[in-house]
């Protein structure tokens, strides 16, 4: 059965529904997704600001698929782009602190 995902709390009762179902413990799960047992709750509760890459993580523990239905026009530049690659990012630099002022 396929439902629609339309917002994070909608994701968050889909995976908590899920859980429970499998009888799955929240700590568990948590463990077994390598992510913490308050992400869990977080992602459960609707938390807008979580990172996509943990969530996608609890979702295969769970069994679940996430896909996306894009129009067919899409799909001929989604095509070219994967075949292409995308170019990494390049690693952040720490912000440099200026120089203490003064003599001790």
């Amino acid at each position: 059965m396929q439902v629609m995902i339309q917002s994070p709390k909608t994701l968050g009762l889909l995976i908590r529904a899920s859980r429970k179902t499998q009888c799955i413990r929240m700590d568990d799960l948590a463990g077994s997704a390598g992510v913490g047992p308050v992400f869990v709750r977080e992602v459960e509760r609707g938390k807008e600001t979580v990172q996509l890459g943990r969530v996608l993580n609890l979702l295969a523990e769970l069994g679940i698929e996430l896909r996306a239905d894009i129009p067919d026009s899409i799909l001929p530049a989604f095509e070219r782009l994967r075949q292409a690659g995308v170019k990494p990012l390049k690693p952040r630099r720490p912000k440099e602190t200026p120089p203490e002022s003064g003599d001790a």
